[in-house]
């Protein structure tokens, strides 16, 4: 008789522990990029570099300016698309997105990028992407480089990853 009692107490450990894993992968996002009302399409995990360039500041001093995003799309492992200048994502199926920021809230660390919410401005081709109306940067590690440079139009590339989540009006 302790055996099926075993098996179902293995059973419900592993049902309780596949539950707490899924909520952990929840991510709890900031008002400042949620989207509520909306519905997730796609979310992708994206590996790559945030370009920098040296460009004299307000005061005159030279500093490290953002100029464009590089980055794959990664779904499971493999390479659905690309992101980059515009801001624009761009799905192996032809279909794109180009977004402008509408919110914005700290990375979790200090040379973490910014975790975006971004209005879709205009879209292109036929796919997945097809109706996306928002798309949010999460989970970013990297890609902050800030501080002085030494040479106007010298580029610096700092690596980082994130998560995009594709979204449209539910």
């Amino acid at each position: 008789m302790s055996m099926p009692i075993q098996r179902t107490a293995t059973l419900a450990l592993l049902l309780l522990g596949s539950l707490a894993s899924a909520s952990a992968a929840e991510t709890a996002l900031p008002d400042a990029i949620a989207a509520p009302g909306e519905a997730v399409v796609l979310s992708v995990h994206a590996e790559g570099a945030q370009v920098y360039e040296c460009k004299a500041g307000a005061d005159g001093k030279l500093t490290w300016a953002f100029r464009e995003p590089i980055a794959t799309l990664l779904l499971d492992g493999k390479t659905v698309g690309r992101h980059y200048a515009g801001p624009n994502w761009e799905h192996n199926d032809g279909s794109a997105v180009v977004g402008k920021v509408a919110g914005s809230a700290p990375g979790a660390a200090p040379n973490d990028i910014a975790w975006l919410k971004l209005g879709v401005i205009s879209q292109r081709g036929s796919g997945i992407l097809t109706g996306v109306t928002t798309v949010q940067r999460i989970n970013t590690q990297g890609g902050k480089l800030d501080g002085a440079c030494d040479k106007a139009g010298a580029t610096r590339s700092a690596p980082y990853s994130a998560e995009y989540v594709f979204l449209r009006k539910a």
